[in-house]
């Protein structure tokens, strides 16, 4: 993964394109599978996608959560 000001606002992207981080979970949240994200992006790998899912878990492990009073 790498994040740079002039490639897509700065949002995280698969490195060496231009693929956002963002598009990745987007899509495997919506069902499509490795094997079709695979196919319709080219340049993708099956490691970056899985260091896609590992960024995701890594942010949501940093999350704090608190809990509002009634």
């Amino acid at each position: 993964m790498e994040s740079k000001p002039e490639v897509m606002l700065g949002k995280p992207v698969i490195k060496g394109t231009r693929i956002p981080v963002e598009l990745v979970l987007e899509k495997l949240a919506a069902g499509q599978t490795e094997d079709e994200l695979l196919l319709d992006y080219p340049r993708l790998t099956r490691e970056a996608i899985h260091a896609a899912l590992s960024l995701a878990a890594e942010a949501v492990r940093d999350m704090k959560f608190y809990k509002l009073a009634s």
